[in-house]
């Protein structure tokens, strides 16, 4: 489960950083660029999941590996905060560190 002090952006916190209208948003998460959680009211994603003013590059394969493996946003986003430990930290730290093979690779194994 990802830890209380996780900061979160709502979709107008997210078209004021990416400097993208709420339509073009909304495409990245269609588009599966970035993953949200409504479990705090609004839809939201964690701030980790946005780099430079842009969705993390690395994340979309690493989303739709997860998801075509079932899981559901809310557990994309719990797995991608939580520490995982054959990489010896959370792999959206891995991601953000550019370590995108290794997650992918762990994250195949959850199918």
């Amino acid at each position: 489960m990802p830890t209380p002090e996780v900061e979160w952006l709502t979709l107008p916190d997210l078209v004021e950083i990416l400097g993208e209208p709420l339509g073009r948003v909304h495409r990245l998460f269609d588009e599966q660029h970035l993953v949200g959680s409504r479990r705090h009211g609004a839809l939201a994603v964690p701030a980790l999941f946005v780099k430079d003013a842009q969705p993390l590059g690395s994340l979309r394969g690493t989303i739709i590996v997860l998801k075509d493996a079932g899981f559901s946003d809310d557990e994309v986003i719990d797995w991608l905060l939580a520490e995982e430990e054959s990489i010896g930290r959370s792999p959206i730290a891995a991601l953000r560190d550019g370590h995108k093979s290794e997650v992918r690779r762990i994250a195949r194994t959850l199918a």
